[in-house]
């Protein structure tokens, strides 16, 4: 149960070498026999909404077929900038795409890269992620600092310790800079390295791996620090970075397809112009010289809240089931 909704989790077998090609077939596989039983109990459903393109929304379009629901797909990342890169996937994903009722990304880079792929990009919404905004909002920032011992100008990662995530690259940035530390939340099986790296480089002493943390701790970390920085080589729509906006912290993030949709604006943050350790310091150093207001940051956040998006996905969700005879439609509106 969560938030009073009963979920199913069914598992799938999957296996080694072959998984990734095969992981489809599992999952529709393991899935069809509930939702057909589910139907049998007259728990009916209209449509199926299925996030991330492969194996997910490949497993949607199988059931959907299968048992006669038109399927809508949301694009969010490395299922279409990385997985769709290997053949088999990609197959998959354009028969998908084909088949499904509806399309969604998260970006416009992400809408792009499904035209590449062939897709009509009148096909496709692009409906950005938001935002919580109640949970992610300025705290005392003295509090905070004070809490997690921030005493120095603190940069703050987010992002699990993978190589997509580039955070040597930031050690490497944090050793061209004085007097400034690095606290990095996450886990990954690339903090050994890490680790290694800010010891050969003489700044282990300024690097604090806080881990994992919970939702609701990370408002007070956002708010305790001078900067995000999220230099990953591959992204859809980074949560992180509307997080410490809407904390009141400004970002710094790469020049990735897509990432103008969301630092649009000096309040917002900076862009990096190329992923070097000498371009990333010299924006670090910028921005703590000169500041956005926090008070703006939050404002320039406040544009990103979830009720666009969430009103966007129910009109494509009511077109679809009133365009298809037999339908219950039950998400029109009521008078």
């Amino acid at each position: 149960m969560r938030h009073g909704l009963h979920i199913d989790h069914p598992r799938f077998p999957l296996l080694p070498k072959i998984g990734m090609s095969s992981a489809p077939l599992a999952i529709f596989a393991a899935v069809l026999p509930f939702l057909r039983r589910q139907i049998c109990q007259g728990q009916d459903f209209d449509l199926i909404d299925s996030h991330y393109f492969y194996p997910d929304g490949v497993a949607a379009v199988l059931l959907g077929r299968a048992l006669g629901r038109p399927v809508v797909i949301t694009a969010r990342g490395d299922d279409l900038d990385l997985i769709s890169t290997f053949a088999i996937p990609r197959r998959w994903i354009c028969w998908a795409a084909r088949h499904a009722a509806g399309l969604i990304t998260v970006s416009n880079g992400l809408k792009r890269r499904l035209a590449a792929l062939g897709i009509d990009p009148k096909r496709v919404r692009m409906l950005r992620n938001g935002v919580d905004l109640a949970t992610f909002r300025p705290r005392d920032r003295d509090a905070a600092r004070a809490a997690l011992n921030f005493s120095r100008p603190t940069l703050l990662a987010v992002a699990n310790l993978v190589p997509k995530k580039r955070h040597d690259l930031m050690i490497q940035a944090l050793a061209l800079l004085e007097s400034v530390d690095l606290a990095i939340v996450g886990d990954g099986p690339e903090r050994g390295r890490i680790e290694e790296l800010a010891r050969s480089l003489g700044v282990a002493d300024r690097v604090r791996f806080l881990g994992r943390k919970p939702q609701e701790c990370l408002s007070h970390i956002y708010s305790a620090a001078d900067l995000l920085i999220l230099p990953s080589l591959r992204e859809g729509w980074p949560n992180v970075l509307l997080e410490s906006m809407a904390c009141g912290t400004s970002v710094i993030t790469s020049d990735i397809d897509g990432i103008a949709d969301i630092v649009a604006a000096p309040e917002a943050g900076q862009i990096l112009t190329e992923g070097s350790p000498r371009c990333l310091a010299a924006i670090v150093r910028a921005q703590l010289a000169a500041p956005p207001a926090r008070a703006a940051t939050r404002r320039y956040a406040e544009q990103f809240d979830w009720h666009s998006t969430t009103q966007g996905q129910l009109e494509l969700f009511r077109e679809i089931c009133e365009a298809r005879p037999g339908l219950q439609a039950a998400l029109r509106p009521s008078a």
